[in-house]
């Protein structure tokens, strides 16, 4: 398979300036909705629309294991990724249950679940293979494999946003996934593993020691090129890592906004920035998790979350808490009246 990245066009400034003055406005002192304010600008200059909705809203999890699991990185057994991926499946997990509230749909991919899962009508089967390999000793994945597999994810939130959808989030699910993600993290930002390994699902501290020396020599072992984004992906990430990149990067391609998780969907939506830096204006940050090296990657990618709740689950919850607040900010632009619709007197300018 030949790889090629897809256009992702500039922003509409245009739809931003239109936006930005009528915020000016509406009856309200100009910048007293904060964030708010700018979410709206942000929205209508990535969906080209001087009255940006997004109304229509889901949320794509994708699963994959990671052989690494195998060094003792997590506190659970790789058993865990096809039972929660059934759980999700089911609607009873975090994720189904904060995406009804917020009215949005959930798309389930597997990746590369190291099993086989059964047929299920809310299951997309796109396994690139059965996990990856165990980066502490070799790649986690062939190039081809990376590339396969970041090219699923843009064909995935293509077919989604035809169906209709107007903002997506990325969510995951993986045993053991914020090991690759650190050391993607420090492959990309130049950080120690010490200063970005957090406790994932909870290791002990021998754990979290263990996990920082099987990080480092992941890094030893195989020498991600930073320069080079998919070999970084390949050598040190993961399918479902690798499949939320090619959402991210089919969504702004398409002028669809971006709502990142937690720390694994920051990295995936990193290594999407690394590939084609046009993605960062279509990217919205949602929470910042108490996995300590995702300040680090927020930063790298020059966003700002709009929350901390102390989250660290994963899933897509933490992206599904933030629709109503991107949601809350269209709605504003489109149903908010100016002074001269109110007939309010306005301040002096």
């Amino acid at each position: 398979m030949t790889f090629k990245l897809p256009i992702i066009k500039p922003v509409d400034e245009a739809a931003k300036t239109a936006v930005l003055e009528r915020q000016n406005n509406l009856t309200k002192p100009p910048g007293s909705l904060g964030r708010l304010e700018e979410l709206s600008v942000q929205l209508a200059g990535a969906m080209g629309r001087k009255r940006p909705s997004v109304a229509r809203k889901a949320v794509i999890v994708m699963a994959g294991d990671h052989g690494v699991v195998a060094e003792g990185v997590s506190a659970y057994p790789s058993e865990v990724t096809p039972q929660m991926v059934m759980n999700f499946l089911h609607g009873g997990a975090a994720i189904n249950v904060l995406a009804r509230a917020a009215g949005a749909r959930v798309v389930i991919v597997d990746m590369g679940v190291a099993a086989a899962l059964p047929d299920h009508p809310g299951l997309v089967k796109r396994k690139v293979a059965y996990g990856t390999q165990n980066m502490a000793v070799g790649p986690a994945m062939t190039r081809a494999q990376a590339e396969t597999a970041v090219q699923t994810g843009i064909e995935i939130v293509t077919a989604e946003i035809k169906k209709g959808v107007d903002l997506i989030a990325i969510g995951e699910m993986g045993i053991g996934n914020t090991t690759p993600s650190t050391a993607i993290a420090a492959a990309f930002t130049g950080q120690p593993a010490a200063a970005l390994t957090g406790r994932g699902t909870g290791v002990d501290d021998a754990g979290l020691l263990r996990k920082i020396a099987v990080i480092e020599r992941a890094l030893a072992v195989n020498h991600p090129n930073p320069a080079d984004a998919m070999d970084v992906l390949a050598k040190v990430g993961g399918f479902e890592i690798a499949g939320l990149a090619g959402v991210v990067l089919g969504a702004a391609a398409r002028r669809v906004p971006v709502v990142i998780d937690g720390f694994i969907s920051t990295a995936a939506a990193l290594v999407a920035a690394e590939l084609e830096t046009a993605v960062k204006p279509y990217l919205i940050a949602s929470h910042e998790s108490v996995e300590i090296g995702h300040q680090a990657v927020l930063e790298r990618l020059g966003v700002r979350p709009l929350f901390n709740l102390d989250l660290r689950l994963g899933e897509g919850t933490g992206a599904a808490l933030a629709f109503p607040l991107i949601e809350a900010a269209a709605r504003i632009v489109d149903e908010m009246a100016t002074f001269v619709e109110a007939g309010v007197s306005e301040g002096a300018k």
